[in-house]
């Protein structure tokens, strides 16, 4: 067993992300101080040179991997090509020197859309690689798939304890509310709060509302991570997940009711739904003594909030960029 304690030095690729962001929250909370962070400016992951530099000069212990090229249904089907490259990119960079310099634990953060469109509810790490993807995410999802497969090779072939953890949809503080390339969930937060500040009378939302998904809370998913690279070191990769789904209309309805839209929700079912249902096995995790501790309504009402209170910031940051 290989166990990371708050003496180790920690390098978070990915802290400004709505992943990285929660488990740098998550690490300072319980206590680890020497944490390694740097911006996309300061450090290109896709570029190999410079990521051999600094595992040469920053030694890093740990590593969470949690640096990824993300987005939705439109932004995937637009821009495949830079999908799977930037995060095949990022993956084999980091992963690779992770190894070359002797990092003691390193944790991948894949996706649950590394399954087969049409595999067996709920799904089991087992139905890896049995089927077919969704189309719509296909490379991002070909990307995660090697990713999770080279720690589980380097972890064979050399000992080193690579763990891969696969989360279910996520959202929180931090999400990417763009509505050209956001998730369904942060999606839907924007579009309800718009209507409401331009007093619109309906909001037009993708599909029939008829697929079923699971959400977990961000921070949920920190606390599993930090629980992971603390106590768990195995080349079989997990599932995060709630274990509970909701149908997206469904889930519209919360999110309506949250964010106060008072007018019609109106379904376009011109656009694709995606994955009829996908909801993980994660029997697994916890068995390990793990399990999650925020409800959904609960969750969005918080990330909600959030969202409001950095939304000015956030129009800003997309103007400018």
């Amino acid at each position: 067993m290989t166990r990371i304690t708050r003496e180790n030095t920690v390098f978070v690729a990915g802290h400004r992300g709505l992943v990285g962001s929660a488990i740098e929250r998550k690490l300072r909370e319980k206590g680890y101080e020497k944490l390694l962070t740097k911006t996309r400016s300061e450090l290109d992951l896709t570029d190999q040179s410079s990521v051999r530099d600094f595992f040469g000069s920053e030694k890093p212990e740990a590593v969470i991997l949690a640096a990824a090229k993300v987005g939705g249904i439109g932004a995937n089907s637009a821009y495949p090509a830079e999908f799977i490259y930037t995060n095949l990119a990022i993956e084999v960079n980091v992963i690779h020197q992770a190894w070359l310099s002797g990092v003691k634990k390193l944790l991948f953060l894949g996706s649950s859309c590394i399954y087969p469109k049409f595999a067996p509810q709920p799904i089991r790490e087992g139905s890896l690689l049995s089927g077919f993807l969704e189309p719509t995410n296909e490379a991002y999802a070909i990307a995660k798939i090697a990713g999770l497969k080279m720690c589980e090779y380097y972890s064979t072939q050399y000992g080193a304890s690579f763990i891969s953890v696969m989360p279910t949809n996520l959202y929180g503080p931090n999400d990417n509310f763009d509505p050209e390339s956001s998730h369904v969930l942060p999606a839907m937060i924007r579009k309800f709060d718009d209507a409401v500040r331009n007093g619109d009378d309906k909001v037009v939302l993708w599909g029939s509302g008829a697929p079923k998904r699971e959400f977990l809370h961000v921070d949920d998913l920190a606390g599993a991570c930090v629980y992971l690279l603390e106590g768990y070191s195995g080349t079989a990769f997990l599932n995060i997940g709630s274990g509970r789904e909701v149908t997206i209309r469904k889930l519209a309805g919360i999110v309506k009711k949250i964010t106060g839209f008072s007018g019609e929700i109106v379904w376009d079912s011109a656009k694709p739904d995606g994955t009829p249902r996908k909801l993980l096995d994660v029997s697994r995790i916890t068995a390990l003594g793990w399990k999650p501790a925020i409800d959904l309504e609960s969750g969005i009402e918080s990330t909600y909030r959030w969202y409001l209170a950095n939304r000015s910031r956030l129009m800003e940051e997309k103007n400018d960029g």
